[in-house]
């Protein structure tokens, strides 16, 4: 997964977190007003009872701690221990006296909020006062407590769904990553094969309409572009079977110096064009390795392509053996990589420019490197830069294991 997809992914996290996390907390908010309307309806009914019990009392000395009684009766007013100053309303005990209907209101003193309920009972005019302050702080509590608990959901929940939603997003955007990495592939591998069959269709058209080309020489040149149909075909089937890694392909023996041979004829009509000396060098015969045909054949084109982009002159495939292992260096006589880039050479759309010396003034080695990395990792190989000495030439290194590593299989 590239920068782009990562940060695609981390995206796509945030958005589903947030939007879950603002659902959980809206939720729990919604059970919280509920609760606390629950809550708060109970304690005033509570109240209610309260005031209502204290105003049946016998005596104003019998009401419970926290609730004060005034009791009027025959011109003779008792009132409970402690009563707090302003109390009893002496005006509302008046009207009710006069009205003989009850009368409900609130009063502070001292700091501290009461529940006045003033009434008729058995022929007197009592008054009760309850202190409202203990149910006042219940209730603040159960609102701190509320928003604590919706706070903490809010962080459990953001993290949940963060872990969640990372879950769940990262099959579709490694989905999307290898959908963008097919047609990136796609279009780096068929660009090189489409170029060398124009230039030798273009080449064929020229020598028809110049004199001296016998019916042999037609029936090769258009015996190479069958060829090339066929090269380009499969690089198209190689990579529609790796457009999914879960998929297998079935290696079998190839011999690599024919490969690198095949190669290199497909890439000579672009090297002539070119004015590049290219060619094979190797002193052993067939050496065999266990892989496929098609993505070898990708290696040693992407690795010529890129040498005859930026030689000068030359561009050599030596295919040899070294132990078990069967070693590949193609070199060029072009600028060579700047220094410090051998890390970076084989990352997708990496640059490891030496300054000028080529038509381009640069050397880049972009897709083609990186996918000559997965193919022969793929492949049980390694691929390194074994010089990156500006001005002196650039050489990249395949290693692969020969088949049966540890015996020499070379076939004479």
């Amino acid at each position: 997964m590239n920068a782009r997809d990562a940060a695609e992914l981390r995206h796509a996290v945030v958005r589903l977190a947030l939007q879950f996390t603002i659902l959980i907390v809206v939720l729990l908010a919604m059970m919280g007003v509920l609760l606390y309307s629950i809550v708060a309806a109970g304690t005033a009914e509570a109240l209610d009872r309260s005031l209502v019990n204290a105003t049946r009392v016998d005596s104003p000395h019998d009401a419970p701690p926290g609730v004060y009684v005034a009791v009027f009766h025959e011109g003779d007013l008792s009132v409970s221990p402690a009563m707090p100053v302003g109390l009893p309303d002496i005006a509302a005990m008046n009207r009710v006296d006069a009205t003989q209907s009850d009368e409900k209101s609130g009063f502070s003193a001292g700091g501290r909020n009461y529940e006045v309920l003033t009434t008729i009972h058995d022929d007197r005019v009592v008054q009760a006062a309850v202190d409202t302050h203990e149910g006042r702080e219940s209730l603040d509590r159960l609102i701190w407590a509320i928003v604590v608990a919706v706070a903490a959901a809010a962080l459990v929940s953001a993290a949940t769904s963060v872990w969640m939603a990372r879950r769940a997003m990262r099959p579709m955007v490694e989905s999307l990553a290898l959908q963008r990495r097919f047609v990136a592939d796609a279009s780096h591998e068929l660009r090189t094969p489409l170029t060398l069959l124009s230039t030798r269709a273009q080449m064929l058209h020229r020598k028809l309409l110049g004199p001296g080309l016998t019916p042999e020489e037609v029936s090769e040149e258009v015996e190479r572009i069958v060829q090339d149909s066929k090269l380009l075909t499969g690089i198209l089937e190689d990579l529609l079977i790796s457009a999914d890694p879960r998929e297998a392909v079935d290696h079998t023996p190839v011999d690599v110096l024919g490969v690198a041979r095949h190669a290199v004829a497909v890439a000579a009509p672009q090297a002539q064009k070119q004015s590049i000396v290219l060619g094979v060098v190797s002193a052993a015969g067939p050496v065999i390795v266990q892989g496929s045909p098609v993505a070898l054949l990708r290696v040693f084109t992407a690795l010529i392509s890129n040498a005859l982009d930026h030689a000068i002159t030359t561009v050599t495939v030596d295919v040899g053996v070294d132990g078990g292992d069967v070693r590949i260096l193609v070199s060029d006589d072009g600028p060579g990589f700047a220094p410090g880039t051998e890390g970076r050479a084989f990352e997708r759309f990496s640059s490891a420019r030496a300054g000028a010396g080529t038509a381009s003034g640069s050397r880049h080695y972009g897709l083609g490197l990186a996918l000559v990395a997965e193919i022969v990792a793929l492949h049980h190989g390694k691929v390194l830069v074994e010089s990156a000495s500006p001005g002196g030439g650039a050489t990249v290194v395949v290693v692969l294991p020969l088949l049966g590593k540890g015996k020499a299989h070379i076939h004479r």
